[in-house]
């Protein structure tokens, strides 16, 4: 799909739900699926602390991905490379570097958490689950925006239905510890600001990874109502995991794979392993939104020269290279470590190179009369 094909054909799903699934399918991964991200950022500030750092970061994902939407519309631009060429001008190299840095991390701990989860669900060896996520991430990304769209919406309908169901089951099994976790509970209190404003910003370069859904927005309005609505739809999951968490607080801070701890005090076999491919199908649509916005990010350049978009072939050879090396960074670094150590740098490389001139620069140019259009760029 070219930049030029957008408006008139869209549905209202694809204007206005679509780039808030997209959204949550980049930022959910590895860690949030699981809750060891959950366990990191929220549950050290308690329940009510956990949950006001996560209202905070649904906040800023909200007004970001509007002002980002909206910015993106006004100059075309429909992949990271024009949007930050027209947001930074010779500047946009820094965004590239971090986003590299943020792929090469994030598809490490979605390969750590694949590996994990079949090695905890069925007893695999940790890099038959790690393969078994690259191949399908690269069989995704093959075949173009189309179908990671399609990947991006059906998933999303799997993934608010397991987690609805996981809090019912949470709260039949153990929903008198939930109650007291909260009941028991100071009020938030500590880093909870911290926590949310850490977590929001290395996630919301999300906003920019999904740009090639935007293409269906057909005005202005659109792209502010779709970002606000992005930031409710992004978090709802993880607002349901962690009241489920609290039962365990604080202990369940602890645990590598929170979601396995709890599955395993439900007693629901069947369940557990239902919850376990809705993480895969999660840490699936994560990763093919990552590499598939490099993929866009090269087509696009390509396409500015004269010459053909991207085949299904080289978008599969780019995947699998990039793939294959991030693999070897999660056969090193566990995915507790990953977490800990990486996100918080990638937390100020964003605000740095991304949220500041966003709502700067980026703002600046929206109120200006007249936007300058950046349908092609070089």
């Amino acid at each position: 799909m070219s930049v030029g094909e957008t408006g008139g054909g869209s549905s209202w799903f694809q204007r206005f739900l679509l780039p808030g699934f997209a959204l949550k399918a980049v930022i959910i991964g590895g860690g949030y699926a699981t809750g060891r991200e959950l366990a990191e950022y929220f549950v050290p500030s308690g329940p009510w602390g956990g949950l006001a750092a996560m209202l905070l970061a649904t906040l800023v994902w909200s007004i970001v991905a509007a002002i980002t939407f909206a910015l993106a519309r006004s100059l075309g631009a429909y992949d990271y490379r024009s949007f930050f060429k027209g947001l930074l001008g010779p500047g946009w190299i820094a965004f590239e570097v971090a986003y590299l840095i943020f792929v090469v991390l994030i598809l490490a701990v979605f390969g750590a958490a694949a590996g994990a989860i079949g090695a905890a669900t069925f007893g695999w060896p940790e890099v038959a689950g790690s393969v078994l996520l690259a191949v399908a991430i690269v069989a995704v990304v093959a075949w173009g925006t189309g179908a990671v769209e399609q990947l991006f919406k059906y998933v999303s309908f799997l993934l608010y239905a397991v987690y609805g169901l996981f809090l019912i089951l949470a709260l039949a099994s153990f929903g008198g510890l939930i109650g007291q976790g909260f009941a028991n509970a100071p009020p938030p209190s500590g880093n909870w600001m911290a926590g949310g404003l850490t977590y929001a910003s290395y996630n919301i370069v999300g906003a920019v990874v999904i740009l090639p859904v935007l293409r269906h927005l057909t005005s202005q309005r659109d792209a502010v109502v779709a970002g606000l609505i992005a930031g409710p739809l992004s978090m709802l999951p993880a607002i349901l995991f962690f009241v489920a968490m609290m039962a365990f607080y604080p202990a369940i801070g602890a645990e590598t794979l929170p979601s396995d701890f709890l599955l395993r005090q439900m007693t629901v076999p069947g369940f557990h392993i239902l919850f376990q491919v809705m993480i895969f199908a999660a840490l699936l649509e994560s990763g093919a939104g990552a590499v598939h916005a490099i993929n866009e990010r090269i087509s696009g350049a390509v396409e500015s020269r004269g010459r053909p978009a991207l085949t299904p072939t080289a978008r599969a050879i780019i995947g699998a290279i990039i793939l294959t090396g991030c693999m070897f960074v999660a056969g090193r670094i566990g995915l507790v470590d990953l977490i800990a150590s990486g996100y918080r740098f990638l937390a100020w490389l964003f605000l740095i190179v991304f949220v500041a001139p966003l709502l700067t620069i980026g703002v600046w140019r929206l109120l200006r009369p007249a936007p300058v259009r950046m349908e092609t760029l070089p």
